[in-house]
């Protein structure tokens, strides 16, 4: 498709903040007002439409997909996302170690524990650490508390951290991207820690390396959409 507008624009709305293309306010895939809850997602959506060519990339906005997302699906029924993402606490990747004595259990220790003990001071929760892969319930009062934290939260950073912890298989991990300090390769790295491990065992090969930066790349958007979506 050719570009068909020439000026890029953020509006103030009601409820939000929403791009036109010249005077044409944009809507969802599904056809709603595009409207986001912060006016620096707004302006991150229209540098997307600014930074198009003659011809249109539909490859080049993926702030504008997960928006669309957030208010298409999340919006109308948050209760399913928020069980989504409650059942990446429950089997949550941080909480599943390798057995004592083991050299990636050493190394997951000192990755993973204070992220996790961050993660229940903040939260006022406790998670049950597992060795080995055998599945283990979170308590009940953990899970209690995890939901009524992420009713707080609109549908766009639910659309956020439902990329971050399924790419990371862990809330705790997509929860610290919230922090102001969040940094997404140290996170990553913390996620990835076990394919990292084996991949410094025994070599990274180009495939193997590729996914991990195409991964890494999702989850780094994921977060950048997360933290844009907290303004509002």
């Amino acid at each position: 498709m050719k570009r068909f507008y020439s000026d890029v624009h953020v509006d103030a709305q009601d409820s939000g903040w929403q791009v036109r293309l010249d005077t044409r306010p944009l809507k969802t895939a599904g056809g709603a007002p595009q409207i986001v809850p912060a006016r620096d997602l707004a302006e991150a959506l229209a540098d997307e439409w600014r930074a198009q060519e003659d011809e249109i990339d539909p490859a080049g906005f993926p702030l504008r997909d997960m928006a669309d997302y957030a208010i298409d699906r999340v919006a109308p029924d948050r209760p399913a996302t928020i069980a989504k993402l409650l059942s990446y606490a429950e089997t949550d990747t941080l909480c599943y170690r390798a057995d004592e004595g083991d050299a990636l259990r050493t190394r997951q220790d000192e990755a993973w524990e204070p992220l996790l003990t961050e993660a229940e001071r903040r939260y006022d929760v406790r998670f049950e650490r597992i060795g080995g892969i055998v599945h283990r319930r979170q308590p009940d009062a953990t899970m209690a508390r995890l939901q009524d934290e992420l009713y707080g939260f609109g549908p766009f950073v639910l659309t956020g951290l439902l990329n971050l912890a399924g790419l990371a298989c862990s809330l705790t991990v997509a929860l610290a991207a919230l922090t102001d300090d969040a940094d997404a390769d140290a996170l990553w790295a913390i996620a990835n820690l076990e394919e990292d491990w084996q991949a410094v065992q025994w070599g990274w090969d180009s495939e193997a390396l590729e996914n991990r930066n195409r991964r890494l790349a999702g989850f780094a958007l994921a977060l950048r959409f997360a933290q844009l979506s907290r303004g509002g």
